[in-house]
């Protein structure tokens, strides 16, 4: 992680501005194209990566919650608990019998829309389990443009596990 890189924010880019200070690390969004990384002298890239990272998590769960409100009323369901986590093949997963749902912590890096499509899509699955005739017809109605959102996430990959320079 090293200056001039770019991250994104739900659906921005971001240029990265790593800073040293002495105090906790933390994240900062500067006039809406910097994302200042401040760290302590010497933390390496996978200090700096855990730095963002609980920054990432942070805010997502700051932005699920009115969301879920929102679509468990649109749907007409509820689930029992959710949860954030580094999923490497999927956006979110659904265990129907716990109502409990996942969510990508990748998610934090892509428009909102896709987050509320994401939201949207598991809770049908406690309407639903499987991905079939009744989920498409579910999902249909309750965004009827899902599509577009599932293309946008499906078109680039979930993360960068290495990166090379």
């Amino acid at each position: 992680m090293v200056d001039g890189e770019s991250h994104y924010f739900f659906g921005r880019r971001f240029r990265l501005r790593v800073m040293e200070h002495t105090g906790a690390g933390r994240v900062i969004l500067r006039n809406r194209s910097w994302l200042e990384l401040h760290v302590r002298p010497g933390t390496h890239a996978k200090g700096r990566e855990r730095i963002l990272q609980i920054w990432y998590r942070q805010e997502l769960r700051l932005r699920v919650p009115p969301l879920l409100a929102k679509w468990e009323a649109a749907i007409g369901v509820r689930a029992a608990a959710w949860g954030i986590k580094k999923m490497k093949t999927k956006w979110g997963a659904c265990n129907v019998e716990e109502r409990r749902l996942w969510l990508n912590l990748e998610l934090a890096k892509k428009p909102v829309q896709c987050l509320e499509f994401i939201i949207a899509h598991e809770l049908t699955h406690l309407l639903e389990r499987h991905h079939n005739e009744r989920f498409i017809a579910l999902m249909n109605k309750y965004q009827p443009q899902w599509r577009l959102h599932r293309r946008e996430l499906n078109s680039a990959p979930l993360a960068h596990e290495t990166w090379s320079y």
